[in-house]
């Protein structure tokens, strides 16, 4: 079945970076796009980026523009987000999905939590 596997989460205080990975397995990995989510408990999963299957195409949110890079390997099954001036305000749990060509995010990872310490 396919599995989403992030890591790379942890503490780092306002200004620093994080980089998290999400390896993917039980799909044909270059036939989806792959995009970050974040949330924070009692509020709605909110959207942060998404790179398409191949690569040459990106979107970010408003909020992270500029400061995270999404990035995949094809032939590693890997998505990255690189997180840069970090800000308390981006403390979530961060997941990462998956969705084929058309259709809705259908395949979520566990998530990984993200803390920005002030």
């Amino acid at each position: 079945q396919v599995q989403l596997v992030e890591s790379g989460g942890g503490l780092v205080q306002t200004g620093g970076s994080l980089r998290l990975s999400c390896a993917a397995s039980g799909l044909i990995f270059s036939n989806y796009a792959m995009g970050w989510f974040r949330q924070v408990p009692g509020k709605d999963r909110e959207f942060i980026t998404e790179i398409s299957w191949s690569g040459g195409s990106t979107y970010y949110a408003g909020s992270v523009k500029g400061r995270f890079t999404i990035s995949r390997d094809n032939g590693k099954n890997t998505v990255t987000l690189q997180m840069n001036s970090l800000k308390p305000e981006d403390t979530a749990i961060y997941y990462c999905a998956a969705r084929a060509r058309g259709l809705q995010y259908e395949h979520w990872g566990q998530g990984t939590q993200v803390t920005v310490s002030s």
